[in-house]
């Protein structure tokens, strides 16, 4: 295997290639790469706020952010009908709920999407709009259509902006291993699928990986969620260069896998930017995620793995053709993320990215990073394949599944 580590004078001209692509960064994109809806009404905040003002059999409904164990104790003790009137009532906002029970979730979201849906379609008649935002208003009416079909489970949507959606493959409810897919920049509702290079996108991804673990172990019940529930950077501009869209994005992964239901373990797999989103919220993890893996990763805002305050197994990869590995490993001032996970300095257990081509092919069938992804998954960890000659991310598993 190559090694990943660096010679002094290397790293000074990174240092000095990395302050360059910041000093152009900031001439060219400057500090509005970071954008904010202001002054813009949130449907997901309407929708919360609705429900915060809202009663059921003359009590007041439970706090929306509250604890995701007292909101499913709320839902539990509703019936079916009252369950059902409260998704209807506000569908966005249970649709959005860490706690209620999942297939509920499912439901009230297909109402959001439909109710989104209506709103493209008016602005598609809007005159007031120009054939661009015409042409943006009929293809998010367009997917969430798509996402609205009675075969898709979303569990999270949110149409803001350039909206942030969450959909799960196979039964969350009764799966014994669950994956989560984390993906990086320019991710969106419009980027979250697509029928060209499909496994550069989150549902491409969740597809392939629910495949090879149904393949890898055929007796174990898996579920994977392609995650897009966080606003990811645009572009390689400031916002994928700093933390500060990952902070938020952790933020909201700690709180949808505590709303998870059940206690299978879980395992994050993080592309691109996604890892930094992974790093920042590492420490604060539910303890039932047992592993995290990260493909092609810029770096986790960490300078080891055992920096990063978790007790989950780190695993990296990265191919040979990725053009990551030319982004300099260091942060400066907030900008760059950090030390290289697939260096030996790092501490991650390096595994093999055979056939995958580029830095959108971890997920593409017949790779050797997606076969140990769903090793990863279904917790066959001795049959996953290390990067190289060494076997040493395999140390520490003895024979057979591990749990």
């Amino acid at each position: 295997m190559t090694s990943f580590d660096s010679s002094p004078q290397l790293n000074v001209w990174r240092a000095l290639l990395a302050l360059a692509v910041v000093f152009v960064m900031l001439a060219t994109t400057g500090w509005t790469a970071v954008r904010h809806h202001r002054g813009v009404a949130s449907p997901l905040r309407t929708a919360l706020t609705a429900w915060e003002h809202g009663r059921i059999n003359g009590h007041a409904l439970p706090a929306p952010d509250g604890s995701p164990t007292r909101l499913a104790h709320f839902f539990a003790s509703l019936t079916p009908h009252q369950r059902n009137a409260l998704a209807n009532r506000y569908p966005l906002a249970v649709g959005n709920m860490n706690g209620a029970p999942v297939e509920l979730r499912y439901s009230a979201n297909r109402t959001a999407l439909g109710q989104a849906r209506k709103v493209e379609y008016k602005r598609m008649h809007d005159d007031r709009l120009s054939s661009v935002g015409h042409a943006d208003a009929r293809q998010r009416m367009k997917r969430f259509a798509l996402l609205a079909h009675p075969d898709r489970k979303i569990l999270a949507f949110d149409p803001l902006g350039n909206g942030r959606v969450a959909e799960v493959f196979g039964d969350l409810d009764k799966a014994q291993r669950v994956s989560v897919v984390v993906p990086g920049v320019d991710t969106n509702v419009l980027t979250f699928q697509r029928t060209f290079r499909k496994y550069s996108a989150p549902v491409g991804m969740a597809r392939s990986l629910y495949a090879a673990e149904r393949a890898a172990s055929p007796g174990t019940r898996t579920a994977v969620i392609a995650w897009a529930d966080y606003t990811a950077p645009v572009g390689l501009g400031v916002d994928a260069a700093t933390s500060m869209r990952a902070d938020d994005g952790a933020v909201r992964l700690n709180a949808m896998l505590r709303g998870l239901p059940g206690s299978s373990p879980v395992a994050l797999y993080c592309h691109s930017y996604g890892s930094v989103v992974c790093g920042v919220a590492a420490h604060g993890l539910p303890a039932r995620v047992s592993d995290i893996a990260v493909a092609g990763s810029p770096g986790m805002r960490a300078d080891n793995a055992s920096g990063l305050g978790t007790h989950a197994r780190v695993w990296a990869t990265r191919d040979k053709d990725d053009w990551i590995q030319d982004v300099p490993n260091m942060e400066v001032g907030g900008l760059g993320h950090g030390a290289d996970p697939v260096s030996a300095a790092f501490g991650a257990r390096v595994v093999s990215a055979a056939n995958a081509k580029g830095h959108t092919g971890y997920f593409v069938p017949g790779t050797e990073s997606l076969s140990n992804f769903a090793e990863i998954g279904t917790g066959s960890y001795r049959s996953v394949r290390c990067a190289g000659a060494k076997q040493d991310c395999r140390e520490g598993f003895s024979g057979g599944a591990s749990t």
